[in-house]
């Protein structure tokens, strides 16, 4: 774990209707002091779209070399890439050389749009990429929901997450942009 990192501890109960995966995830959670909230619950939210024994964490921001989260299989080789946020044209080439499956999940007010209209013409031939758009209110009231220890149950279907905290309730729908 980082330096300086502020520790979070998140308990997702997941019922993702999708896959039939129906568990509990106790997560541990590293967040750099150049990370922001929203940041981190981005890959919160990864985690829970894809939770999985397997699944991990990478070392963080700014470790060239390691996505977000990854899944290997047993022999090492990467099944799963996730990289979060708005990453280059190259990292992504270079992971899509790497693993089975890339998927991105961009964010960001009108930036992640931009992004996407600047990197398609380039990226779009890749056979293994994945680009999901996250609208920029929802990352923001997913933020909000971050705690030093979290309890977040979530209900994924077609698109579709729910996400509740104690009172707290957000529906967040995901926006296909590749893949």
């Amino acid at each position: 774990m980082a330096s300086n990192a502020t520790i979070y501890k998140a308990l997702l109960q997941i019922a993702d209707m999708n896959r039939q995966h129906f568990q509990d995830h106790a997560l541990t959670l590293a967040r750099h002091p150049s990370e922001t909230e929203e940041r981190m619950m981005v890959r919160v939210l990864a985690f829970a779209l894809h939770a999985d024994e397997a699944l991990s964490f990478g070392r963080g921001v700014g470790t060239e070399d390691e996505p977000a989260l990854w899944q290997r299989d047993f022999t090492g080789a990467i099944d799963c890439w996730i990289e979060i946020g708005q990453p280059d044209e190259k990292t992504l080439r270079r992971a899509c050389g790497r693993s089975k499956q890339v998927i991105v999940y961009a964010y960001g007010a009108r930036s992640a749009e931009v992004w996407w209209a600047n990197q398609n013409p380039a990226l779009g031939r890749l056979k293994n990429l994945a680009v999901t758009l996250l609208p920029i209110e929802s990352v923001r009231a997913l933020a909000e929901m971050a705690r030093p220890t979290m309890q977040l149950q979530w209900t994924i279907q077609d698109g579709h997450i729910w996400i509740a905290s104690g009172a707290q309730t957000l529906h967040l729908e995901l926006q296909r942009l590749k893949g």
